[in-house]
């Protein structure tokens, strides 16, 4: 009997990790954690749960079932979380941080998934791999030395040898949006509802076989994967780069424009065909021509037609998709980390600098999220240089950016002085 298990019960974990192992056919059990009591209470009492799926002309729903929920909180709830996990052969993380990782106590993600883990060892379990989901560049590092961290410093070599961590790229759009009449709601009685994209093209860590590592127990020759619609690779560097530097940097510049604009939703956009085109070049030329530099010949996406087709038909008809919703609050929120020095806008900036390409587009991004936070020009720089400060990046590197930032700035000011005319 095949168990998925799965940690967090959000649009993602709902909407992406159990609406495909459901759907996969490969499982005969499905289990979730959750710390909301009236959330487990209604799913438990459903026995499954509903995900509304937007695609490129409609919303459809899709209901999973039957699904086990346990609240880790209490202790019943915790010894089937435990069994479950023992028993998995897929297991998933999908938590707001990584900082998740290691609270709880005992009934914490980590600990309840030490203890599951040493029970597999002992009872000989099914092999199993953990997707971390977190959006964390060493999210399943982290998640391993957590876990590890919590057995016996004898019993950690034998979790090695039959359970894998694996990091994940999760480009797929997802949210539990406000306007919900038209929507199925999670379950009967809750106010909630899950929409998330079609789009399942996720990427994932390689799962490493005994002729990668004879410390490996030789049973992952033969092992299978039931979720078989991800991708994996052997480096995830390229993909990653790509999915921050070019996706996110693309989505958030789209969101603080569209908040200059007083819009509610990313796909109100279609109405400024020239933000769209503006927020198109960035991509193209601001991330994609330096990805190419760096990765080209990596895969099909890093060539100049793959690249395009990755932008233009892909992602940016995604993001302004009217069957996804996707709330300009959502997509912007948190600026003070999306201006991060290695996080999407200023790290784009960085790649474009670094391959001599002038990022005007993604410093115009800079310029609106800190409009976003209601920041005067003129204390950009100390901002942007105090929220920098920890990692001590060089000082060339920094004033190339915040020069390309002050000028962002006076060209947003002009823009709003104008009444936001043609942007392109």
């Amino acid at each position: 009997m095949a168990t998925f298990v799965g940690f967090g019960f959000g649009p993602i974990q709902a909407g992406l990790f159990l609406a495909e192992a459901f759907s996969s056919g490969n499982f005969t059990r499905l289990v979730v954690a959750e710390i909301v009591p009236e959330v487990v209470a209604a799913v438990r009492q459903a026995g499954g749960f509903t995900v509304n799926i937007g695609h490129a002309d409609r919303i459809s729903a899709l209901t999973v079932g039957p699904v086990e929920i346990y609240a880790p909180g209490v202790p019943v709830d915790r010894e089937q979380l435990v069994q479950a996990v023992a028993a998995a052969s897929e297991i998933a993380t999908a938590l707001p941080s990584v900082v998740h990782y290691v609270t709880g106590g005992d009934s914490g993600v980590h600990a309840i998934l030490a203890e599951g883990c040493l029970r597999k060892v002992e009872c000989n379990g099914p092999l199993a791999v953990v997707y971390a989901a977190e959006n964390h560049a060493r999210a399943a590092d982290l998640l391993a030395e957590a876990v590890l961290a919590e057995a016996p410093a004898g019993q950690r070599d034998p979790i090695r040898r039959r359970v894998q961590f694996l990091d994940t790229i999760i480009g797929k759009m997802s949210g539990a949006p406000e306007e919900t009449a038209d929507l199925h709601p999670v379950v009967a009685g809750l106010k909630q509802a899950f929409l998330v994209e079609a789009f399942n093209r996720i990427y994932i860590s390689q799962i490493q076989r005994p002729s990668h590592s004879a410390e490996l127990d030789p049973a992952w020759a033969d092992y299978r994967r039931g979720i078989e619609v991800f991708v994996e690779q052997p480096d995830l560097t390229p993909f990653a780069e790509a999915k921050l530097y070019c996706h996110n940097a693309g989505h958030a510049l789209a969101a603080y424009l569209a908040h200059c604009l007083g819009l509610r939703r990313i796909d109100e956009l279609r109405q400024r065909p020239d933000i769209l085109e503006f927020v198109r070049s960035a991509m193209l030329e601001e991330s994609g021509a330096p990805l190419l530099a760096r990765f080209g010949g990596v895969d099909p996406l890093f060539t100049p037609a793959g690249m395009r087709a990755y932008v233009v038909d892909d992602l940016v008809e995604r993001m302004v998709n009217p069957y996804v919703r996707d709330a300009v609050a959502r997509v912007g929120r948190d600026p003070a980390r999306k201006l991060g020095w290695e996080d999407r806008l200023v790290g784009a900036m960085r790649l474009a600098l670094n391959a001599r390409v002038k990022p005007r587009r993604y410093a115009l991004g800079v310029a609106a999220a800190l409009r976003w936070l209601e920041l005067e020009p003129t204390r950009a720089h100390a901002y942007l240089c105090d929220l920098w400060g920890p990692l001590d990046p060089p000082q060339d590197e920094q004033n190339a950016v915040l020069a390309c930032v002050t000028q962002a700035c006076e060209v947003l000011q002009d823009w709003e002085r104008r009444n936001y005319p043609n942007l392109v």
